[in-house]
């Protein structure tokens, strides 16, 4: 007989039961590795970032009778991952937390040159060269806006999951999101510039 579950609802209903394991193999198998990647994305160091993941599951299982299921249980790890990664920032870098930073402060620059092209962030990760251009940009943005961009154009959250993660409201997701994109757009010119003469 499957005893796995086939819904969030019973997904939740049986990672809250006395035997919580099946269940929550399941998160770890579907969540661990987004987990991991949103841990990176602040902490920069890949053993940390496995240390946070290791929290986040432990801090889930510890308190998983707390969750009333208001939000996806995705939502729920990837706050409990922010919480645990932003800790960890804190000790590691002088760099002011997202939070910190009022969001009509204009700490990236306006566009100097743009250039047009098609390649989703979706399309830029299948790409392996795309890729690499894109990490590296996407690490040189202010924390408060890599997260966004991280969570929103690279993990595919919504709006609305995204504000409830970072614990922001949506309207500041949507400007933390423009902004984000902006900066990448300048900072990618160049290397889309080159990519489309070298195609000609």
């Amino acid at each position: 007989m499957n005893n796995e579950p086939t819904t969030e609802k019973e997904l939740l209903a049986q990672f809250q039961s006395t035997d919580p394991s099946l269940a929550l193999t399941e998160l770890f198998e579907t969540y661990a590795d987004p987990i991991y990647r949103l841990a990176i994305q602040l902490v920069g160091d890949p053993a940390v970032a496995e240390d946070v993941v290791q929290e986040t599951f432990i801090s889930a299982i510890t308190h998983r009778n707390s969750f009333e299921g208001r939000s996806k249980i995705s939502s729920w790890l990837y706050r409990i991952a922010y919480n645990a990664a932003l800790g960890r920032f804190r000790a590691r870098h002088e760099e002011p937390l997202p939070e910190d930073e009022p969001d009509d402060e204009i700490s990236i620059p306006m566009p100097r040159s743009l250039v047009e092209w098609t390649m989703t962030p979706e399309q830029m990760q299948a790409d392996s060269e795309a890729a690499e251009y894109l990490q590296k940009a996407v690490q040189s943005l202010p924390i408060k806006y890599r997260v966004v961009f991280f969570l929103r154009d690279m993990e595919d959250q919504s709006t609305e999951q995204t504000a409830e993660v970072l614990g922001l409201t949506v309207a500041a997701v949507k400007v933390r999101l423009h902004r984000a994109r902006f900066a990448l757009r300048e900072m990618l010119s160049g290397y889309f510039s080159e990519r489309l003469a070298s195609s000609r």
